[in-house]
């Protein structure tokens, strides 16, 4: 995930452009830290941030008002990275990015498109969830960008019998038949409630794991996705990293060399305090491995 970002006419106040859709249509403003939290969890992650006095979220942007330098502020050069890390955060976990009851009421589409996203819905609710819970998997409708006719979809992949990257090809191709104005389908992740909530793992609140949790998504999935692959960070605990592999991961043949000879090299590159990465993957469940061997 790559963000730009844009200084504005105002020195304490700046754009960052995550590169994908951040509302469907329209802006809304934070003025009031308390209202963030309460209908943004995306707002939330950057109020925690001290020095972010407002936050703005447009349909493709962020827009942050940080307290002014005279007033004991902090430079941008402090908060910038802060604020980075936080987005990349808020998209790697899957979450929506406004709560769920104002995206139910779906106060942002117009008429028109409020008409596609019903019709999406009902297309994934009827047809398509059924037929991946009952191969193993879940999916749910997450957003709808009318600008470019891009649906983003949460996806589990863990328990499918089938490559989860032939599975997206078929769900992809189901939208666009039915829903013309479907141009194209993003897939997030399904994050399980144990790994969302992480209260027992101490070692997943720390920013070594968000460092490699952004490793993860950025650099490491996206390069075994041909495989219907994926590297969940399950726990952190001293120098040692606990990661579970799952879809074509799981099960296959070439699991131990992919994460020696590559997850953990990169993890220890991004993260130097980390010594050892250990796979508690049960790979003898693993219904669909890339490569079974001999």
């Amino acid at each position: 995930m790559f963000i730009q970002t844009l200084p504005l006419a105002d020195e304490n106040v700046m754009q960052f452009q995550p590169g994908r859709q951040v509302l469907p249509t329209g802006s809304i403003r934070f003025d009031d830290a308390e209202e963030g939290r309460a209908r943004s969890p995306l707002a939330a992650r950057l109020f925690d941030i001290p020095g972010v006095k407002a936050v703005e979220l447009g349909e493709d942007s962020i827009t942050i008002t940080k307290v002014p330098e005279a007033d004991k502020g902090p430079l941008w050069i402090q908060l910038k990275p802060m604020v980075l890390a936080a987005v990349m955060d808020h998209y790697m976990t899957g979450m929506a990015v406004l709560n769920s009851a104002s995206q139910d009421a779906e106060e942002n589409y117009s008429p028109e498109d409020r008409k596609i996203v019903v019709s999406i819905k009902e297309l994934v609710e009827e047809r398509v969830r059924p037929q991946l819970q009952e191969d193993g998997g879940d999916v749910s409708f997450k957003t709808y960008d009318p600008a470019d006719g891009t649906v983003t979809l949460e996806m589990d992949s863990t328990g499918l019998s089938t490559p989860a990257f032939g599975t997206q090809i078929k769900i992809e191709n189901t939208l666009k038949h039915f829903v013309p104005e479907v141009s194209r389908v993003k897939f997030d992740r399904m994050q399980r409630e144990a790994e969302q909530n992480g209260s027992d793992r101490p070692g997943l609140n720390t920013p070594e794991a968000d460092a490699i949790r952004i490793l993860l998504e950025t650099r490491i999935n996206p390069a075994i996705a041909a495989h219907g692959g994926y590297i969940t960070l399950i726990d952190i605990q001293e120098s040692t990293a606990f990661v579970e592999m799952s879809g074509g991961c799981q099960g296959c043949g070439m699991a131990d060399a992919t994460l020696k000879q590559g997850v953990e090299v990169e993890i220890k590159r991004e993260v130097p305090v980390i010594e050892r990465v250990l796979d508690v993957t049960d790979h003898a469940g693993g219904a669909n491995p890339y490569y079974v061997g001999y």
